[in-house]
């Protein structure tokens, strides 16, 4: 498989977390073990369009054009790199706690546990750091 079918594979499945993580946090009663400020949410969903828009300008646009250039493609990799930060720390809200006051872990229809949002934001930055590398050495 060339390199950049793997880009465009990971860019549609970068597409499928970001919009899947704001359905499944939409809600006042997300999963997880703690509760996580709307607004890292918001600005996972915010940045994540942002990236998503870009880099598929960078990747269909020619390399001449404002969109295939250097400013936007530097963009859209900042944006999918504070996506992928937002998206570990939605991670946070599954971190093991003990204690008397601790709440107990709420779950959803999604998933038991942690398992779905672990493969979604740990596979972003893996695929981050792809965009990163295609990017940055040209492949893409």
């Amino acid at each position: 498989m060339s390199f950049p079918i793997v880009v465009w594979i990971l860019t549609a499945l970068a597409a499928v977390a970001i919009v899947l993580t704001r359905l499944r946090l939409s809600g006042e009663d997300a999963a997880g073990q703690f509760s996580i400020s709307r607004r890292i949410t918001l600005v996972h969903f915010g940045a994540g369009i942002v990236a998503l828009v870009l880099w598929l300008g960078v990747l269909v646009a020619p390399e001449d054009s404002v969109v295939g250039g250097p400013l936007v493609g530097i963009i859209a990799i900042a944006a999918w790199w504070v996506t992928a930060v937002c998206g570990l720390l939605i991670l946070a809200r599954w971190l093991p706690a003990k204690g008397r006051h601790v709440p107990e872990a709420s779950g959803d229809t999604w998933s038991d546990g942690p398992g779905l949002s672990l493969l979604a934001h740990l596979g972003m930055v893996v695929g981050v750091l792809v965009f990163t590398y295609a990017y940055l050495t040209a492949a893409v």
